[in-house]
């Protein structure tokens, strides 16, 4: 397995400056460990001289598709969060470490448009994994050091007339969405996000496991499923003229990978007990113009050639009423109390992230879900 990290020379050196007398030493669960966030999270832990241990989904194959080439510098544990007997057992055996563990858990089934498939999937994997490891974590009495769950900006949804006075918006109207804000779910993943978010919290204050909740906002880079936006603009963009997207209007929240693992080690490291915390870029595109920005990156750098268009495809929208319209995060919360502040910028982040694809094609070549050519499509 080909050793792809992010945490590399400069980075790597202000990564450790960062976190390095937090972690080095100390033992870290992370759920999930082997998908987009959860192993970029890993590698970072790693390289800060944590002892790992990774919640990996079991299956048949037993495969490490992001963290084989850690294999001989952490421990995996094959579970499954929806399975109790299976976390018990990682739980006890947490509880002969000889600290108190550090607990990241962002296992999930995180694709909103999936939820809709899968709707019994996701509500398990996040609402019965979550309290199953939480209540696990109390009947085997492991002290823990702190416990982070991951969030979602997906939670907030779109303003509700009644409640818009709570609300902030910036000087020219466009919402702002902090850890105050009041919460609307709109599809079932948001739904069962909001429900791991309050199940931690129910934890934190019935049995005091020292629980933080760290909302992300739209991270993308390297590793990530190529059915979320900014994979399937790359990898369309890479194989073929013709990009075919859903709805182009919604405003997002873009935050590359390797500043979302910052702020989830941030909180970790120095967030409160039973509060919730936001992280994002801070700054809003719409799915036009992020789609326009990846594809002139792509192109003044050699990836394709001029010309890729863009299309919707009906089929790609978000079911009824269900789109949310605008994402974009506040952290001053968060920068106020650590100093926590994005580092990679959108047109650097895009770049590592198409370069990821084109290296990387039989990594997700077969987890496309493109349209079959000769669908009817609207032009734009």
């Amino acid at each position: 397995m080909p050793n792809d990290t992010l945490w590399t020379g400069g980075t790597l050196d202000n990564l450790r400056r960062e976190f390095g007398d937090v972690y080095e030493g100390r033992t870290v669960l992370v759920t999930g460990a082997d998908g987009f966030m959860g192993s970029h999270l890993t590698d970072a832990l790693v390289e800060l001289g944590a002892t790992v241990h990774a919640f990996v989904r079991a299956n048949s194959s037993g495969a490490l598709n992001n963290i084989g080439h850690l294999r001989e510098r952490l421990k995996v544990h094959f579970a499954d969060l929806t399975d109790r007997t299976s976390v018990d057992y990682l739980v006890r055996e947490l509880r002969t470490t000889p600290d108190r563990p550090y607990v990241f858990h962002l296992g999930a089934q995180a694709h909103v448009g999936e939820s809709w498939h899968r709707p019994y999937e996701t509500v398990s994997a996040n609402v019965i994994g979550t309290l199953n490891l939480l209540q696990a974590i109390v009947d085997w009495e492991l002290e823990v050091e702190k416990f982070d769950t991951a969030g979602t900006s997906e939670e907030y949804g779109n303003v509700q007339e009644s409640v818009a006075h709570h609300h902030d918006f910036d000087e020219a109207g466009g919402l702002i969405l902090h850890e105050r804000s009041p919460i609307n779910p709109k599809s079932i993943y948001a739904t069962s996000k909001v429900a791991a978010d309050f199940l931690t919290m129910n934890y934190c204050d019935a049995f005091g496991i020292p629980g933080v909740v760290t909302r992300m906002f739209n991270n993308y880079g390297p590793r990530q499923n190529p059915r979320y936006v900014t994979g399937t603009i790359v990898t369309q963009a890479l194989t073929r003229e013709t990009i075919e997207l859903g709805n182009l209007e919604p405003m997002r929240d873009f935050c590359f990978c390797t500043d979302g693992v910052r702020g989830h080690l941030t909180v970790a490291a120095h967030g409160l007990p039973g509060d919730v915390y936001v992280y994002g870029q801070g700054e809003n595109v719409s799915m036009r113009a992020w789609a326009e920005l990846i594809l002139r990156i792509g192109e003044e750098n050699g990836f394709w050639p001029a010309g890729r268009g863009l299309v919707t495809a009906e089929s790609r929208f978000r079911p009824g009423t269900s789109d949310v319209l605008a994402l974009r995060v506040g952290h001053e919360k968060l920068t106020r109390e650590t100093g926590w502040q994005p580092q990679v910028s959108w047109e650097e982040g895009v770049l590592q992230t198409i370069r990821w694809y084109a290296e990387n094609r039989e990594r997700w070549i077969g987890r496309v879900d493109w349209l079959p050519t000769g669908t009817p499509l609207t032009r734009t």
